[in-house]
């Protein structure tokens, strides 16, 4: 089994390289809003609640997809480098799949905020993410940006073996899936 974590900062394309990388391979892909849409017509995703019921989904979707004969899953994850706690989550997730002897891959994507900021509005994102279509949303973002601060590693911050970094400014969705891929044999 593999899991694949594509993480980076917000609109830099986790999901849609998650959604080629789909396409190509055998696993499936569980992109972080999944959840967080689930819960938003309850609970606004900042509430506690909100931050417990996405939490608890998604654990019971790791855990019985690693007990499963699937053959593994991709998962996006906008990780804040300044956040202890977002370590630790990742460490937990990956604790999960570690246990039943997956491979762990991690693919951090980048790209300035300029590019990532005309993502943001993208019919495909706007299509999967109902969040972002809220009058408010590009305020959010840019406030998310200035809240959380660093959403990309620094060098040698990633120690994991399986690791790739991809700048998607360049880079079409199907390119990076086919790098990302090719670098863990998917």
């Amino acid at each position: 089994m593999k899991f694949v974590l594509i993480f980076g900062p917000q609109a830099v394309g986790k999901m849609t390289v998650g959604q080629e990388l789909e396409k190509t391979t055998d696993l499936k892909l569980f992109h972080n809003h999944m959840t967080i849409e689930l819960v938003r017509p309850f609970f606004r995703y900042s509430s506690d609640e909100g931050k417990r019921l996405v939490k608890l989904f998604r654990e019971e979707i790791f855990k019985a997809v690693a007990n499963s004969d699937l053959p593994g899953l991709i998962f996006t994850f906008t990780w804040p480098f300044d956040n202890l706690s977002a370590q630790s989550y990742v460490n937990e997730i990956c604790a999960i799949f570690e246990e039943r002897d997956a491979e762990i891959c991690f693919v951090e994507l980048e790209a300035p905020l300029d590019v990532r900021i005309q993502r943001n509005t993208t019919p495909n994102r706007l299509s999967h993410k109902a969040s972002k279509r809220e009058p408010d949303a590009e305020q959010k973002f840019m406030d998310f940006e200035n809240k959380f601060g660093r959403f990309n590693s620094l060098p040698g911050e990633i120690t994991r073996e399986k690791y790739i970094r991809i700048n998607t400014t360049d880079h079409a969705p199907e390119d990076a899936a086919k790098m990302i891929k090719d670098e863990f044999n998917l």
